[in-house]
């Protein structure tokens, strides 16, 4: 019984991480995001709202400055106050935050949104086993090896998550009549429109795939589709 402890343990700790996880974000966005009101945009998201066969897609403005886009485990898809900035400023256009709001649709069709935060505890979890169980034989590097190991998970999964939301995102764009352009464009600025500094990392790069290869899959897309 005493060597399952470590694993009963961590399974308790993944589920009370869940759901307080669960509650910090939802009064985290609550408190710091209004709904998206501009005309433009609205038309745009109309007409994703149309080819999905829904009334309307909920569209929010994050109060915060990292130029990004997320999708909340109850459906509603948040831009940050810095991405619209970008757009109202003419650095990003319309089509191009659009192509960000089907990216995010994206993730909330295909369950990667609520499925993060189970994952994020879950890693939390095998962290937690790995320190205890490593800390006992590497009582130095065991943390660390414990932190490498479940980083790279979480890039892995991360990775193949966006190429998914990238399909379903360039599959609603071409229905909605607004193609899939305006996310290539995107993609081809986002390390300008997050002001990458030598070192750092920009918030939407952080476990992305490279923009090369997202380009390069949506062509391929583009080819099937084509033929």
């Amino acid at each position: 019984m005493l060597r399952l402890t470590p694993i009963l343990l961590a399974i308790a700790y993944a589920i009370i991480a869940y759901r307080f996880s669960a509650w910090r974000t939802h009064r985290e966005l609550d408190a710091r995001s209004t709904e998206l009101a501009d005309p433009e945009l609205k038309r745009l998201t109309d007409r994703l709202a149309a080819s999905l066969e829904v009334a309307r897609v909920p569209v929010f403005v994050y109060e915060i400055d990292p130029v990004n886009g997320l999708a909340a485990p109850d459906g509603r898809i948040f831009i940050t106050r810095g991405f619209y900035r970008k757009y109202r400023s003419g650095e990003v256009s319309g089509e191009e935050l659009a192509s960000v709001i089907a990216h995010e649709l994206g993730h909330v069709a295909l369950g990667h949104s609520r499925r993060r935060m189970i994952d994020f505890s879950g890693q939390n979890a095998i962290r937690t086993v790995l320190m205890m169980v490593l800390g006992r034989f590497v009582p130095v590097i065991g943390p660390w090896l414990a932190g490498m190991v479940t980083s790279l998970l979480a890039a892995r999964l991360s990775r193949q998550d966006e190429y998914e939301a990238d399909a379903y995102a360039a599959a609603l764009l071409c229905k909605a009549g607004i193609g899939i352009g305006p996310q290539k464009s995107l993609f081809r600025k986002l390390d300008a429109l997050t002001q990458k500094r030598a070192g750092a990392i920009p918030a939407w790069l952080v476990s992305h795939p490279k923009t090369e290869e997202r380009i390069a899959a949506l062509e391929r897309l583009e080819a099937r589709w084509e033929a």
